[in-house]
C-alpha cells in the first residue's frame, strides 16, 4: 500500500472515532438532562424514579394548600382524581396558583414520600391545562 493511501485510512479512521466520541458524548448529556413525567397515580404506585428529577402534574385538592410556618414553606396535594401526592415547595407561588388549579412541579421525591418542589408552574388562562396533565386525569376515568 502506498504511504499516501495509508495516510488517508487513518485519517479517516480517526474522523470515524472522533464522531462516534462526539455522538456518545452528546447522547450522555442529552440522557442526564431528560426530564420525564409523572402522574400522581404514577408516583403513588411507585413508578416514579426515588432518586431523580421528574415533572409531577395534576390538580391542587381544594383545602389542601397548608402554611406551616412563617417561612414560605407551602404545602399541597396534587391530584389526577385517583390518587393524591403531597407536595412541598418552599418559595414564591406563582401569581395564579390556587385550589382547583392545573399545574406541573418539577423536582423529588424525599425518604417521606413526599415531593419536594423546585419549581411550580400554573398557567394564566383558566381553560387552558398541561397536555400532560389532561392526558392524566383522562386515563383514571377511561379506566373506570
Amino acid at each position: 500500500m502506498k504511504p499516501h493511501r495509508k495516510q488517508r485510512l487513518i485519517l479517516i479512521g480517526l474522523m470515524l472515532i472522533g464522531i462516534g466520541l462526539a455522538a456518545t458524548f452528546a447522547l450522555k448529556a442529552f440522557n442526564e438532562n431528560l426530564m420525564y413525567f409523572f402522574s400522581t397515580t404514577d408516583v403513588a404506585e411507585g413508578k416514579a424514579p426515588k432518586d431523580a428529577l421528574f415533572r409531577l402534574g395534576g390538580m391542587v385538592v381544594k383545602g389542601s394548600v397548608e402554611r406551616p410556618s412563617e417561612d414560605l414553606l407551602v404545602r399541597f396535594k396534587l391530584s389526577d382524581f385517583s390518587k393524591e401526592v403531597t407536595v412541598e415547595y418552599s418559595g414564591i407561588l406563582p401569581d395564579l396558583f390556587r385550589e382547583g388549579q392545573g399545574i406541573v412541579a418539577k423536582g423529588r421525591l424525599d425518604n417521606r414520600g413526599v415531593f419536594v418542589a423546585e419549581e411550580v408552574l400554573a398557567k394564566h388562562d383558566e381553560n387552558y391545562m398541561p397536555p400532560e396533565v389532561a392526558d392524566s386525569l383522562k386515563k383514571p376515568a377511561e379506566a373506570e
